[in-house]
Parts: C-alpha cells; sequence; structure tokens
C-alpha cells in the first residue's frame, strides 16, 4: 500500500504545484480567479481518477482540458445567448394596421419605413402609451434618446406621408 498518497502528501502537492498550475491555466482565461477556479476543478479531477501523485505532466495536463472545457462552454453560452436574442428580435412584429383605407396603408407602409429603433420608440408611445421613462428603461437608453427618436420617427412620417401623398 506504499503507492497509496495521504490526504497529507495532496495537500502538500497541491500546495507546491499551484502557483505553476494557476500561472499555466492564466495562458487561457482573463483573470486569476477563473486560473484559480480551473486548477481547483483539475486537480479535483485528478484526484478523483487517482493518477499517481507525481505525474505533473498528467496534472498540466487535466488543467490544459478543463481550460478548454471552460473556454468551450463560455463559447456556447455566448453563442446560446446570441441566438436567443436574435430570435428575440425577429420576434418583434410590426405594429398590425386594419388598413381599409388608402390613408391608413399609406401611414402602415410610412411606419414600415422607419428604421427599426424610431419604429420600436413610436409604437411603445402611441400604441403602447408608454412614457419616455417607460420606454427608455425598457430599451437601456436615456429619456431624451427616447425623446429624440420619437421626434425623429414622427418627423420621417411626415416626410414620407407628404412625399407619397
Amino acid at each position: 500500500m506504499e503507492n497509496v498518497a495521504t490526504h497529507e502528501d495532496w495537500k502538500v502537492c497541491f500546495a507546491e504545484a499551484a502557483p505553476g498550475l494557476i500561472l499555466f491555466a492564466r495562458q487561457f482565461v482573463r483573470s486569476v480567479a477563473d486560473a484559480e477556479d480551473i486548477v481547483q476543478e483539475a486537480f479535483v479531477k485528478f484526484w478523483r481518477k487517482q493518477h499517481p501523485i507525481a505525474n505533473r505532466a498528467l496534472l498540466f495536463a487535466t488543467v490544459r482540458s478543463t481550460a478548454l472545457d471552460l473556454l468551450r462552454r463560455d463559447i456556447r453560452r455566448a453563442r446560446r445567448e446570441a441566438d436567443a436574442f436574435a430570435e428575440a428580435e425577429q420576434s418583434i412584429a410590426p405594429p398590425e394596421f386594419d388598413a381599409r383605407t388608402e390613408s391608413q396603408q399609406a401611414l402602415a407602409a410610412a411606419v414600415d419605413r422607419l428604421p427599426a429603433e424610431q419604429r420600436e420608440v413610436l409604437v411603445m408611445k402611441i400604441w403602447n402609451e408608454l412614457t419616455f421613462g417607460e420606454i427608455a428603461a425598457v430599451l437601456g437608453i436615456s429619456q431624451n434618446t427616447a425623446a429624440s427618436r420619437y421626434r425623429y420617427a414622427l418627423a420621417a412620417l411626415k416626410r414620407n406621408l407628404i412625399s407619397h401623398g
């Protein structure tokens, strides 16, 4: 049973190897805290598989593998978040008009031609009766920006309706 490392042996190994492993893990991530997490996770994996404590090369390989796993998880999460954001953007339907008259059809067409950022403010302000403060909170912009986009939208609608009228 001489090959079995004791709890104390593992503590000593970790204390000796951790600084170099953290420096190595730091090559893969932006922060020391992430590197420390990687080393800790790798060391636990190494210990659970009961690898020989003296096999430092395998310990470094485990740190590298753990770091790459973390990076892949982050990339997948970022991709999922971007996809969800894109789906949310696409699911925002333009306002529906009951275009019975020619003037209503012209207004609907003019609203459709507005830039998306102006159209969304216009829809929230006119059809949903939100305040500029509420619109700003929804879009993560200032109240002044919301008001400006609303004014630009109204001016563009006026120009479009006059030129097509």
